[in-house]
């Protein structure tokens, strides 16, 4: 009997997305790459922009450095030859000043695409420790955690608002880029096989903020005028927040003071933030 072909089925080939596991896919893990709205951003005209400069103090004794003992990691210890390896969650600088301690703008911006701080920031694992220790990002934007020591690293980060991920770095390597979709201050960072390897994200919708350095200052720049709550966040001491007002070309100050009693005080992990509002979009307590 003469088959007619007409009766043959059509075969439609379909490709298969493929599906990552272990928490390295999801919006808040993807590759890099410019968007439209980092395309389409908002430059605040030089004629208006206003910058914010300060510094964070410190009063009292500040502990004693915590010893690291690397001697089951040679590759780490020599790089700290002479020195030693110490945790230091307080440093304090020689002019009794901190660094280390995360500054952005918390409240009163106007609603905006702002641009600026596009490139991606890169994390690396260098001497077993991670540098920078702080460090911040914007939402979307790429973050390249980088492993310098040739030896098994990972980087487990520790959200409450994002997307957590788990990155296995076996030798010398750049990971392939990741990011957070929600603004959270902060996001932790550490590596499970060296347990003292630890670090902080702190991730915002806008490009003004800071990271205090040696000196103890910090510099925002290129904001509209207006009133900012502006606050400073410190892994052991916690948060502190001041109100300043800034006119067009103007310089508005902010001065932040730490002590040796706040030890023990609360420090938020991951409180949600809105800085186009003058409220927290969710407080928290403890």
């Amino acid at each position: 009997m003469r088959a007619s072909r007409k009766s043959l089925p059509i075969v439609v080939l379909v490709p298969l997305l493929s599906v990552a596991c272990g928490g390295g896919g999801g919006a808040d893990a993807d590759n890099g790459g410019a968007t439209a709205a980092e395309s389409d951003a908002y430059t605040v005209p030089a004629a208006e922009a206003a910058v914010i400069t300060g510094i964070v103090r410190f009063e009292g004794t500040a502990p004693a450095p915590e010893p690291i003992d690397m001697s089951a990691e040679p590759t780490c210890a020599e790089k700290h030859a002479g020195s030693g390896a110490f945790r230091t969650p307080v440093a304090v600088n020689q002019n009794g000043t901190l660094r280390n301690v995360f500054i952005y703008v918390r409240e009163g911006l106007p609603a905006q695409n702002y641009a600026g701080r596009d490139e991606a920031v890169v994390i690396d694992q260098v001497g077993c420790e991670y540098t920078p220790h702080i460090t911040g990002v914007r939402t979307n934007h790429d973050i390249i955690f980088r492993n310098s020591d040739g030896l098994l690293h990972n980087v487990n980060t520790r959200p409450q608002n994002n997307r957590p991920f788990n990155i296995s770095q076996p030798t010398s390597m750049d990971a392939p880029p990741r990011r957070f979709s929600q603004a959270e201050v902060m996001v932790p960072i550490r590596c499970d096989v060296h347990g003292w390897m630890e670090g902080y994200i702190g991730v915002v919708d806008h490009p003004f903020f800071a990271v205090t350095g040696d000196d103890g200052s910090f510099r925002i720049e290129g904001l509209p005028p207006g009133t900012y709550t502006i606050e400073a966040w410190h892994e052991q001491y916690g948060t502190q927040t001041t109100q300043v007002t800034v006119a067009a070309q103007e310089t508005g100050q902010a001065t932040f003071t730490y002590s040796s009693d706040m030890a023990g005080a609360y420090v938020p992990m991951g409180a949600p933030i809105d800085p186009h509002d003058h409220g927290r979009v969710a407080s928290a307590t403890h």
